[in-house]
């Protein structure tokens, strides 16, 4: 799925690995991808699409298939689902009109829309990365306090059972609105309502995938080049400018 610009994530993790002379292949798994297709991916990009997409999508995930996501994910394959991708990872997604879909019970929440005279969550959104592991590492790479910038646009609302959160709300209104909490993490896998340019305007969560991926792949530790990040940088301090959030 990638309604609303997605597959920007997808370009930006493209150009960082061939930028450090790594060969890369971007496989699309759509329709006509197979339960082994999945489990060769060494890195998960799902986006967003409206309900009736997703619920096509998620006719398509099931049986070895689903086992198959299952599989990469429960091993650590690294993944960034956004936007509506997340709803698919959950127990279960009820939009404002229709039945219920069931989702593939990877991450412990549920989503709901609360109907079709509910406000939308949107706006820009800021988010202190709070989930334990990945918090370190991002500040390992970055030597401050992760903080990620993004834009948000969805009618459910989802609450978190026993998953940890990706971190807490500083602008806009997350999960639901309501507990301050925004996306999930289990695993290596990431989940969250920000979509469109998530990484490029967040190159340093963009190069964790990376790594992981790689150090799971070859199964040793894998360092990254360093890469000339200033505009990527000069347009995260103008949007906390403009957003008024103190992001240190």
């Amino acid at each position: 799925m990638s309604t609303y610009g997605d597959r920007g994530n997808v370009i930006c993790l493209e150009r960082r690995l061939s930028w450090r002379g790594y060969e890369v292949k971007v496989m699309p798994l759509d329709q006509s991808a197979t339960a082994t297709d999945i489990s060769q991916v060494d890195l998960l990009v799902g986006g967003g699409a409206q309900d009736r997409q997703q619920e096509i999508v998620m006719r398509d995930l099931k049986g070895s298939k689903a086992e198959a996501l299952r599989d990469r994910i429960e091993r650590g394959t690294p993944g960034i689902f956004t936007c509506g991708a997340p709803q698919l990872l959950g127990h279960y997604y009820e939009p404002a009109l229709g039945v219920r879909i069931t989702g593939l019970g990877l991450f412990d929440f549920v989503s709901v829309h609360p109907g079709p005279n509910a406000r939308r969550c949107i706006g820009n959104l800021v988010i202190r990365v709070t989930a334990t592991t990945l918090a370190q590492e991002l500040e390992a790479i970055t030597d401050s306090t992760p903080y990620l910038i993004g834009f948000e646009n969805h009618g459910g609302r989802t609450k978190l059972g026993q998953v940890e959160p990706l971190g807490q709300v500083l602008q806009g209104l997350g999960n639901n609105g309501e507990d301050g909490t925004e996306g999930a993490v289990y695993r290596n896998a990431i989940a969250t309502y920000s979509h469109g340019p998530l990484l490029p305007k967040n190159p340093f969560l963009a190069d964790w995938l990376l790594q992981t991926a790689l150090t799971q792949k070859y199964q040793k530790p894998i360092s990254l080049a360093p890469l000339d990040d200033t505009l990527a940088t000069q347009a995260r301090e103008a949007m906390f400018k403009r957003l008024r959030v103190r992001a240190g």
